[in-house]
């Protein structure tokens, strides 16, 4: 694949100009195409009663039995459903990958803690391609090691171009091109100059392919009390805002949050569509930022707690800044059906929020109550596969039906 793609393609900063076209329906999408034949979709998702819900029971449930070790989970890492209805989960305590029949029969083990193939540091994120195959990440160092539907090992991918760190987002395709993250690291620490994510497409013996985007990330700096205290210590700003990515299928989401927007590349990773929806309100005052101050020394137990410390002085400091406006969301996945699925960030004071999820061509589908103490991994186009924690933090993996309303 030649690697000369176009800035304008490729990269996140390009400007792309547009005419948008009127539409009786905002809440499905304003629909509009600029000169380089990118689809552009603007939606009004608060003026949309469409709504998704999960089922009252779980159409699965992996790791209530304590007693057998092989379907107890210390905790939970990836998980993904097969094409018999089957699921993998990855148990990061044992870096262990173990799949179960649909009724939540064990059916095999593979893995576990080593140098050897197949065997992991840290085993964490786990993709479904074609075939069943199964892509393992080894977070350190950063590598993939792949398994047959039967839990065979067949080989370990490489990256070329090691990562010092592990990737901070991204996936594997379905062609087997891996998306894998870094970062460009600025000197200059002063809440001014942002760092950089580096999204880069390697193939499916690990060679680079190219840079698909290049996206301004945080900034940090340090504050006066961390320089009273002679703490090393750098932060953020409060409600700060960051590049993400997730890619899966055919897909690859772009987006940094400081936007309600995210681009679509596909799998030839040329940009396809730019998604975009109205998010009002978003203005960040001073009370919000002292309501967030509050709840953090509330929640650390006080000042006076034997939890508190000088790092929390710093992380509290009224000379950190904060960001002008909130997030526009804090997560995206891409679905195994090519929808996008995008959570709001939650502001302080908010009890709850809804998932917000899109169709591949961008237009807006329908919002998501989230279920307390779950996590989800992974949607598909009639479930939702994820993590739940009971009342001391033990996890389950749990499968529930999706349906639109």
């Amino acid at each position: 694949m030649s690697t000369d793609h176009t800035a304008a393609a490729l990269g996140l900063t390009a400007i792309i100009v547009f005419a948008a076209c009127d539409s009786a329906d905002q809440s499905t999408g304003l629909m509009a195409t600029d000169s380089a034949g990118i689809r552009i979709v603007t939606s009004d998702p608060m003026n949309s009663e469409a709504t998704c819900r999960l089922d009252a029971e779980p159409m699965l449930v992996l790791g209530e039995d304590e007693s057998n070790e092989a379907t107890w989970f210390s905790e939970v890492g990836g998980t993904g459903l097969l094409s018999d209805g089957s699921v993998a989960v990855i148990d990061g305590g044992s870096r262990q990958v173990r799949l179960f029949a649909s009724d939540g029969r064990h059916l095999w083990t593979a893995g576990g803690v080593g140098e050897g193939p197949g065997e992991f540091d840290t085993a964490w994120y786990l993709w479904v391609l074609p075939g069943d195959t199964l892509w393992v990440a080894d977070l350190s160092p950063w590598r993939y090691n792949v398994f047959t539907r039967e839990g065979a090992f067949v080989r370990t991918v490489d990256r070329v171009t090691p990562y010092g760190n592990s990737s901070q987002g991204g996936g594997v395709l379905d062609s087997g091109v891996s998306i894998n993250t870094t970062s460009a690291f600025i000197s200059v620490r002063n809440f001014t100059v942002p760092d950089t994510l580096i999204i880069e497409a390697h193939g499916p013996e690990g060679e680079p392919i190219t840079t698909v985007a290049r996206v301004p990330n945080m900034v940090e700096g340090t504050t006066t009390k961390s320089e009273a205290l002679g703490i090393s210590l750098v932060v953020t700003p409060v409600f700060t805002t960051q590049a993400m990515v997730d890619a899966g299928g055919g897909t690859i989401a772009i987006g940094q949050n400081r936007e309600a927007e995210v681009r679509l590349f596909d799998d030839g990773l040329q940009l396809r569509s730019i998604v975009r929806w109205r998010a009002p309100g978003r203005e960040v005052a001073p009370a919000d930022v002292q309501a967030w101050r509050d709840s953090y020394v509330e929640r650390e137990g006080g000042r006076d707690s034997d939890r508190w410390n000088e790092f929390d002085e710093v992380w509290v400091d009224p000379d950190r800044p904060a960001s002008d406006v909130f997030p526009a969301f804090s997560r995206l996945s891409v679905a195994r059906d090519g929808r996008l699925w995008v959570l709001p960030y939650r502001k302080p004071e908010q009890e709850s929020r809804s998932w917000m999820a899109f169709e591949p061509d961008g237009t807006f589908f329908c919002h998501l109550a989230r279920k307390p103490s779950f996590s989800v991994n992974e949607f598909g186009a009639d479930y939702v596969l994820g993590v739940q924690l009971d009342e001391v933090d033990v996890p389950t993996v749990v499968m529930y039906g999706l349906s639109r309303l």
